[in-house]
């Protein structure tokens, strides 16, 4: 069952030769998720290949430029292609002002549904929730109001032992009361306990995505064994002092907190320009975190 991250932008503050700011699609079940949406956002997506109308609801950590300046192009780029099923953004305080200030000003009346919350960045609270997955704020430390988001999956049904479906004759109508658990009594009054006829679903996974932050260790329990983390790590650790001057975190910092976490995978990203090669952020990191992988336009990262 899918349950996928792929990276579209991984540079802080501005656009570099092969790298854009921050954007991630999550695909969980084939629905599409949008983590922010830097400049660049749509060509990223047209390059990936990712059907721009599977994308209904778009998460937005902060409002510093890097992680939004591509959204007012893609919610007309919508309108322009006659989109009909409602879009839903969610994002700090001013994300509404900002957008509804571009779409008065360039005199456009949206043909689809527009709707955006405004999140709490300072408590950890739901903003979503469906049949099979939950998404949450995550409180950032950062220079403005900031949170990163968890995604998370619902526990599944149990699932059928395929062979024991005719050879107990069981109604197909019961059967969903037994993937939740309830026991089977056959047509000779035999009783079978649900673990007899049903097994274990997957373990329900989870996604942390989180942006923008000086290393806090609070975050850790938020996050705690999560499969797969993102966390931002600007610098190296020789820059620890530019780090924590500007909200920043460093790649043995993000280690530190995957590792405090128990997390089972560490993606870092939001690179400094300053870095032309990566390698030296992945092999620092590896050294606190051995399970850590680069943020790096086009890589897909299974949950």
């Amino acid at each position: 069952m899918t349950f996928s991250v792929t990276i579209l932008g991984s540079n802080s503050a501005t656009p570099v030769t092969g790298r854009f700011p921050t954007a991630q699609v999550i695909n969980h079940l084939d629905r599409i998720f949008l983590a922010d949406c830097g400049e660049g956002t749509q060509i990223q997506l047209n390059k990936y290949n990712i059907r721009l109308g599977k994308i209904n609801h778009i998460f937005i950590s902060h409002l510093h430029g890097d992680h939004f300046y591509g959204l007012i192009g893609l919610v007309t780029t919508f309108h322009l292609f006659r989109r009909e099923q409602p879009l839903f953004i969610y994002g700090p305080a001013g994300i509404r002002e900002i957008i509804e200030v571009q779409l008065k000003a360039s005199q456009t009346t949206l043909v689809y549904p527009l709707h955006i919350h405004v999140v709490d960045t300072e408590n950890v609270s739901s903003v979503y929730e469906d049949e099979y997955l939950t998404v949450s704020t995550i409180p950032m430390k950062h220079r403005i109001p900031t949170c990163g988001y968890l995604f998370r999956e619902k526990p599944r049904p149990r699932k059928m032992k395929p062979e024991i479906i005719d050879k107990l004759n069981i109604p197909l109508a019961l059967i969903p009361k037994l993937k939740s658990g309830q026991d089977f009594t056959d047509e000779n009054g035999v009783l079978y306990k649900n673990e007899q006829i049903t097994i274990d679903p997957a373990p329900p996974r989870t996604y942390a995505f989180c942006s923008d932050t000086a290393y806090q260790v609070s975050t850790a329990d938020i996050v705690a064994n999560a499969d797969l983390l993102y966390h931002e790590a600007t610098f190296m650790n020789d820059r620890i002092d530019m780090a924590h001057k500007k909200f920043h975190s460093t790649t043995v910092e993000a280690a530190t907190l995957a590792k405090a976490a128990r997390v089972r995978k560490l993606i870092i990203g939001h690179y400094s320009a300053r870095y032309d090669d990566l390698q030296p952020l992945l092999e620092e990191a590896k050294t606190v975190f051995q399970e850590t992988y680069l943020a790096v336009e086009g890589a897909v990262f299974n949950v």
